[in-house]
């Protein structure tokens, strides 16, 4: 329980940790990139659920190995 606690977004009084807001702001630009790529929809989705499933890893995942413009 302690593991999954600490690894929490959330600080003990509800509000975003730093770690929380490193993601938030990493998984949107991931989306923005995202969403102004000229690819087809399938990708698009594709990497829309990578990003969405794997929270972090997902994006780091995107901006390394998408192929992107």
């Amino acid at each position: 329980m302690l593991l999954v606690s600490s690894c929490s977004r959330y600080n003990d009084n509800g509000s975003l940790s730093i770690a929380g807001v490193l993601y938030l702001i990493l998984a949107i630009a991931a989306v923005i990139s995202l969403l102004k790529q000229d690819w087809d929809v399938t990708k698009k989705i594709i990497w829309g659920v990578v990003i969405w499933f794997f929270p972090i890893g997902g994006s780091i995942i995107y901006f390394l190995f998408s192929g992107r413009k």
